[in-house]
């Protein structure tokens, strides 16, 4: 396994259970010290675009619907996952997800965010409604992992680093996730829903039309501002780079400046052309290229 530095120019100011991962690249290493603070959004039953924390831990559910996960499972070492595509920061490690628990914890995060803001509500509501998010969501990562739609997907996580004599069950270790996908532009595209996508649009599969896409990144209430969410993009933008694939996309709410705030830092920039179709919806769309 072998360790590179990533090329910061463009960067601002910065010093299974589950399937086999199906991509490798090296192994990163950086320390950037990005801190990150974010309300959350969604977008219509589709993916999560802007950024999101959890209010609170993620409990370990007596009865989950996936009767096959192993709440009690420790988290693999780095030897048992021997993953060549990681990147190491502080106290944590961010790499692609490959346990079903992995995954759960995932969509518990999100559902966690999706209630953030929804205070007064009556807390059996909250967590029927929390648990019902979350395992639709659980679902959900496991048919993007299926390719459909010709999209290679992957569920990013953050998982705190081994210690020495420290035994951590996976609800425990993960503290952050993010989705990307891997697509290519409808045919006279210059971006991501410039035009209407009917169902006679052809899509150009060419390496000139492939693009990232960037979608629900959460992190955990007890893990922020350890620079998690900037340090996920950072391993987003570097396996965007090492397959030769760009630019990277990412829908943000306009009324979440710290999210905004954050990917301006990074090196994402608005896409002016869109500011006008997306009104409606209240979003922007940012644009990073590798």
């Amino acid at each position: 396994m072998s360790t590179i530095s990533i090329d910061r120019t463009g960067f601002l100011n910065l010093s299974s259970h589950g399937s086999v991962p199906r991509h490798k690249i090296q192994r990163l290493s950086l320390s950037p010290t990005m801190k990150m603070d974010s309300k959350s959004f969604e977008k219509v039953k589709k993916e999560e675009v802007s950024i999101q924390l959890q209010k609170s831990s993620v409990p370990q559910l007596e009865n989950p619907r996936p009767s096959n996960l192993r709440f009690d499972r420790l988290q693999p070492s780095d030897h048992e996952l021997n993953q060549d595509r990681i990147l190491e920061f502080g106290r944590f490690v961010a790499r692609e997800a490959i346990l079903d628990e992995e995954f759960w914890t995932a969509a518990w995060l999100r559902a966690e965010a999706q209630w953030e803001d929804r205070l007064g509500e009556r807390q059996g509501y909250a967590n029927n409604f929390k648990r019902q998010f979350a395992e639709e969501e659980f679902n959900a990562i496991k048919r993007r992992y299926s390719g459909q739609q010709g999209q290679t997907y992957t569920c990013v996580v953050t998982v705190r680093k081994e210690e020495r004599n420290v035994k951590r069950t996976v609800l425990k270790s993960v503290v952050g996730t993010l989705d990307f996908s891997i697509r290519h532009l409808l045919h006279g595209e210059s971006f991501p829903g410039e035009r209407e996508k009917h169902v006679f649009c052809n899509i150009s599969r060419t390496n000139l039309n492939k693009y990232v896409y960037v979608s629900n990144l959460c992190v955990a209430k007890s893990a922020r501002r350890q620079s998690i969410a900037s340090n996920m993009l950072y391993f987003v933008i570097e396996s965007a780079r090492s397959k030769g694939v760009e630019p990277v996309y990412v829908h943000v709410h306009r009324n979440n400046e710290p999210a905004r705030e954050l990917y301006q830092k990074i090196g994402f920039e608005l896409v002016e052309m869109a500011n006008s179709l997306l009104l409606k919806q209240q979003m922007y769309l940012l644009c990073y290229k590798t």
